[in-house]
């Protein structure tokens, strides 16, 4: 079974429930046909459902489902599969964060949002107040600039030239990129893009752009160019990345905020051990470095040579 996010599966389940309670009986071979996914996949959505339910865990608030005949049963389903009710206030929020989501740059299921967004007015019957309301997602001036002409590249399928801070390495380079997507996560704007020196998916943060030039050639990204699942993070680390382990003092905690971090364990002293994921130590060992004393490296040996070896070498400088 390909690998999908909890978003992705909890949508199905939610839509599965209702859809299975009011076709007791049905083939299970056809009822993946129609959701559009395996037999196996079925299957190990209904193993799922056994442990499913109301609140109280005891047998009779969860779900019941019966397929061993390959026919598929369910019961004990009656609250999920019941028509949902919004109140005004509910429709509201809904009908503006649709809105809102419809207006953000790059969203690539915009048709799906609109009909969302079409149903739930016409169900309702148009709330009070609604067309009134918009929720305009801000950006700092070093980004704002950059939005309109990378969301007029990504439209019109335009490749960009960016002069980029890789903050990293602390250097700016020069690439071409064939923009995919303009998106905001975690309070920053981000361009995902086919970065044409790294010959890979890229994500450049628009603060960190120098310069932008929109160019007069084709820009639609090469078919081996796949957007990330935002539903897990927006930094998402290679399989072979290292692991770096870290043990900071109390003035160098807010490498814990600026950098991002697989685990962060606190002591009452106020230190933090934190551990991160990258594919370059060097930045890594510059780090440390800018930080002083207030660092030590934990993992792995080899950053830890290098931080010391460094040291040395400076030292010796000062000595010379």
């Amino acid at each position: 079974m390909p690998n999908e996010s909890a978003t992705a599966r909890l949508g199905r389940l939610l839509t599965m429930v209702p859809w299975l309670m009011n076709r007791q009986g049905i083939d299970i071979d056809e009822a993946a046909r129609e959701l559009g996914v395996s037999r196996q996949q079925i299957e190990a959505d209904l193993e799922l459902l056994f442990v499913c339910g109301t609140p109280g865990h005891l047998p009779d608030d969860l779900i019941e489902a019966e397929w061993e005949g390959g026919k598929v049963f369910l019961r004990n389903a009656d609250t999920i599969a019941r028509p949902l009710r919004l109140g005004l206030d509910e429709a509201l929020a809904l009908i503006v964060g649709l809105r809102t989501l419809a207006a953000v740059p790059g969203l690539g299921e915009r048709d799906a949002v609109d009909r969302a967004l079409a149903k739930l007015t016409g169900a309702t019957g148009g709330v009070e107040g609604a067309d009134r309301i918009r929720v305009a997602p801000t950006a700092d001036d070093a980004a704002a600039r950059w939005l309109q002409p990378l969301q007029g590249a990504v439209r019109d399928r335009h490749r960009v030239h960016l002069s980029y801070l890789v903050a990293s390495r602390d250097e700016t380079t020069d690439r071409d990129v064939d923009p995919m997507r303009v998106f905001l996560a975690e309070g920053q704007w981000y361009l995902e893009g086919w970065c044409h020196r790294a010959e890979a998916v890229r994500l450049f943060r628009l603060d960190r752009i120098d310069d932008l030039q929109v160019l007069d050639t084709d820009g639609t990204p090469p078919p081996e160019a796949t957007a990330r699942d935002l539903d897990a993070a927006v930094f998402q680390p290679a399989p072979d990345d290292y692991t770096a382990t870290l043990s900071l003092q109390r003035e160098a905690a807010w490498v814990a905020d600026y950098y991002p971090t697989e685990s962060v364990e606190s002591a009452p002293d106020g230190s933090l051990t934190v551990r991160l994921r990258t594919g370059d130590l060097r930045w890594l060992r510059q780090l440390v470095w800018r930080l002083g004393g207030s660092a030590r490296v934990l993992a792995p040996q080899e950053l830890r040579d290098d931080v010391i070896a460094g040291a040395q070498e400076a030292l010796a400088a000062y000595e010379t």
